[in-house]
């Protein structure tokens, strides 16, 4: 996982503590495997497939904010342009500007929100060796 792991929380069936998720844990839900809940050493595992569903859709934000960078640069440089050539004035540049960063803003936001999330770890399945 990457940066948009951030704010991820996992809720222990056992002990019913949430606990913020480390990286290793992160990895162990991403490829489906147990591990030992910090407070109380009993093994939980993320089966909720809706919450596995949202936990796997977190790695489209890193590539959300890049797209979302080209579209605010590329805004920009076509209001610039277009004020040049004198197809907008001073005002209507600046407004077309201020619009293109406003929605950035407001969908990096919308995001934020969104990968703060709490998951409800069930105990594990016992391994049978």
């Amino acid at each position: 996982m990457s940066v948009a792991t951030i704010g991820v929380q996992g809720r222990c069936a056992h002990c019913q503590h949430t606990l913020r998720l480390q990286p290793w844990q992160l990895n162990a839900i991403a490829i489906n495997e147990a591990f030992t809940c910090t407070h109380c050493q009993k093994h939980v595992q993320l089966r909720c497939p809706e919450q596995i569903r949202r936990f796997k859709s977190l790695d489209s934000f890193a590539l959300l904010r890049a797209s979302l960078r080209v579209m605010v640069c590329t805004a920009l440089l076509v209001a610039l342009v277009m004020e040049w050539v004198g197809m907008l004035n001073v005002i209507e540049q600046l407004n077309a500007s201020l619009i293109a960063v406003f929605v950035y803003f407001a969908v990096v936001r919308y995001f934020r929100q969104r990968q703060h999330l709490t998951l409800i770890l069930e105990a594990a399945k016992a391994h049978t060796d």
